[in-house]
């Protein structure tokens, strides 16, 4: 079947619309790209007090879509159902009567698609995508019943899979308070662990990542960016880009099993996010807003350092080093060392390691029911907008 393409520009009206901040109400709702996930998912908005943002935001409805033009690769487009502000590296799509606001939803979302608006967006270290390149897209409009339909299949898939993701987080949620249990809130450290600057646990000097320009990447070695791991933990289910290089400089930069990793440079939400390296299958360098480092394991257990790096007891430090620009923050190698860490028994943080060890072998199963129902999905949206659903 075919439909008519139109530009996105011809369907919908991309709102920015700027709030001052002396005019932001107190009890507002707001959202910031720290708030959406990959994916779309809302995780909660921030209520905002009287004065307590300081630069100019865009006005949002339940009527709209947010779409994060900050990374687009990222794919953080969302529908909100309710009404508030939110970053200015969100664009708030409001869709017109030809439109179903779902539908586009679907659409914008496609692996192509988000492909697509990273490879249209300009910047090195923050590409962004600009509102003129996002209304160029060109999208399908059948007929509103058609849309409606097509909505309706992909919502029910889409069901599926979010249940999938439902039981994951709930065995997500059982580690998190399993971390409690061992160790206690590491801010206040009430069971009095010996605290150490990280620099005395490691295992050599820090390392910062490669840089090549966008031509190189394509084919040859994997690469680790900064989309490659959330929450402690490597992303599973995404292909690494490739990138050609020579074996020198693979050596220089390979990663291996044990190593963390952690992000040096980004917007202050995603500044210090870090991961362990384990079960990589081939070999792999990582990108220079990172650096790898690896722990004595005599003294401190790789897996329940990452995760006590995720705590907001580092997380408090990793913001008051940070060295912030403009539209991004860093720290750096002298940066890490300084980082106070709590050091509970070595014989204790491994035992939380062989729990996590044992959770994440159960998870193969969950992932893989979850890697079933996103195919089953990613095949229904493929189809429906080739107009044969």
């Amino acid at each position: 079947m075919k439909w008519p393409i139109v530009k996105l520009s011809e369907v919908t009206r991309i709102d920015r619309r700027g709030i001052d901040p002396a005019d932001i109400v107190a009890g507002t709702k707001y959202l910031g790209l720290e708030h959406i996930e990959s994916g779309g998912k809302i995780l909660g908005a921030q209520i905002v007090k009287s004065g307590e943002l300081a630069s100019t935001k865009f006005c949002f409805t339940a009527e709209h879509i947010l779409y994060g033009k900050l990374r687009p690769y990222l794919g953080k487009i969302a529908l909100p159902n309710f009404s508030g502000i939110c970053s200015t590296d969100i664009l708030p799509i409001r869709p017109g009567e030809r439109v179903d606001r779902r539908f586009l939803t679907y659409f914008l979302r496609l692996p192509q698609n988000v492909e697509l608006a990273s490879s249209r967006s300009v910047g090195v270290n923050l590409p962004r995508l600009s509102p003129t390149a996002l209304g160029n897209f060109d999208i399908p409009l059948p007929p509103l019943a058609d849309q409606e339909r097509i909505v309706s299949n992909l919502d029910r898939a889409n069901n599926i899979r979010f249940k999938r993701e439902q039981t994951l987080a709930f065995a997500d949620q059982f580690l998190r308070s399993a971390f409690q249990q061992f160790f206690g809130d590491l801010q206040y450290n009430p069971k009095e662990w010996d605290t150490v600057k990280l620099e005395s646990i490691l295992n050599g000097d820090p390392q910062n990542g490669l840089y090549r320009p966008s031509k190189d990447y394509g084919s040859g070695t994997c690469i680790l960016r900064i989309d490659g791991f959330y929450d402690g933990y490597l992303v599973r289910d995404k292909p690494l880009k490739r990138l050609r290089i020579d074996s020198k400089t693979v050596k220089k930069y390979l990663l291996h099993n044990g190593d963390i990793v952690i992000n040096r440079v980004n917007s202050r939400e995603y500044l210090g996010k870090s991961t362990l390296i384990e079960g990589l299958k081939e070999d792999t360098v990582f990108e220079s807003n990172m650096m790898r480092f690896c722990v004595e394991e005599r003294l401190a257990n790789p897996r329940f350092l990452v995760d006590q790096l995720q705590t907001q007891f580092v997380k408090r430090q990793i913001l008051r080093a940070s060295k912030d620009a403009v539209n991004q923050s860093s720290i750096n190698q002298t940066d890490v060392g300084n980082f106070e860490v709590r050091l509970p028994p070595i014989d204790l943080q491994c035992r939380y390691a062989d729990l996590v060890k044992k959770k994440t072998a159960s998870d193969s199963v969950l992932h893989d029911a979850l890697a079933s129902a996103s195919a089953l999905f990613d095949s229904l949206s493929q189809r429906a907008f080739r107009g044969e659903l």
